[in-house]
């Protein structure tokens, strides 16, 4: 994996939360980064899967682990995993005290059984 293959390192994160969970008042279970431009969008263990809507809207292909601990990218074009990649512009994860689910004060106290179905 290099940096044309989707990915422009240079690009910083959009903030410290799913944008469109953020702006709708929603909730998410982990974090995703769009490689190329840098959103920050809900996994698609969330209720919304914001991270692959965004791939569909964009065509943005690669996207990486937002979790603090955590390098791994995903490319749904090749839908290939990779332990790790190049780096990208600071920070590399939502801010440690940032719970997930989160954020806190929006997670349903029965968020397990809503991820469940």
């Amino acid at each position: 994996m290099s940096s044309g293959d989707g990915i422009d390192p240079g690009v910083p994160p959009s903030g410290t939360g799913c944008v469109e969970c953020e702006e709708a008042g929603g909730w998410w279970f982990h974090l995703r980064r769009c490689a190329q431009c840098g959103h920050i969008g809900c996994c698609d263990n969330s209720p919304a899967k914001h991270a692959t809507a965004h791939y569909h809207a964009t065509g943005h292909p690669v996207i990486r682990s937002f979790e603090p601990g955590e390098e791994w990218f995903w490319d749904f074009e090749s839908s290939q995993l990779y332990e790790s990649g190049p780096a990208l512009a600071p920070p590399s994860s939502h801010p440690a005290e940032q719970p997930a689910p989160g954020p806190a004060g929006r997670v349903p106290e029965d968020w397990a059984r809503v991820l469940r179905g």
